[in-house]
């Protein structure tokens, strides 16, 4: 991973279908932190994918050209885009606090959660979810263990914020 680090790499698992790419900002024994690139030439939010099952981290020709055009635009990577991913609670606190609202995922890609911490213990994971139309809908409970990814700072989470703040 060290060789990889503040460059683009796509990571793939060998129980999930879907492959995610990003800069490699950060990683520990437990968790891998990305600059999230979903599409083109396009950095949206950060990504915490649990570092379980990976088959393969990949950088071909293809994702330093991708690299070289989003560097040509302006992208920094600083000290400030790192956190801390020593364990799930240290990572959870850090984005409740800076980014309030954040997004899981269990191995399925089926279906994400996003919302905002209410508790946090070893038993569960419990937040306010919030809703497509930006209205929180109650708590939701997950087992800590199962969430295999943590997206926040993305555009879609930041649109719905501001819906949030409107209605308040």
């Amino acid at each position: 991973m060290e060789q990889y680090l503040r460059q683009l790499v796509e990571i793939e698992f060998q129980d999930k279908k879907e492959i995610f790419s990003g800069f490699l900002i950060d990683y520990s024994d437990e968790w891998i932190l990305l600059r999230n690139n979903p599409v083109d030439f396009v950095l949206d939010g950060f990504v915490i994918l649990r570092n379980k099952n990976i088959e393969a981290v990949n950088r071909d020709h293809d994702l330093a050209f991708t690299e070289k055009v989003i560097r040509l635009k302006g992208l920094k990577i600083n000290s400030d885009d790192i956190i801390p991913i020593k364990d799930l609670a240290s990572i959870i606190n850090y984005v409740s606090k800076k980014y309030g609202i954040f997004q899981i995922a269990k191995k399925s890609s089926k279906s994400a959660y996003l919302g905002k911490l209410i508790e946090l213990n070893n038993e569960e994971l419990t937040i306010n979810f919030l809703d497509t139309k930006g209205e929180f809908g109650g708590e939701l409970g997950f087992n800590p263990e199962k969430i295999r990814v943590i997206e926040f700072d993305t555009d879609y989470i930041n649109s719905l914020k501001l819906v949030v703040q409107d209605n308040e």
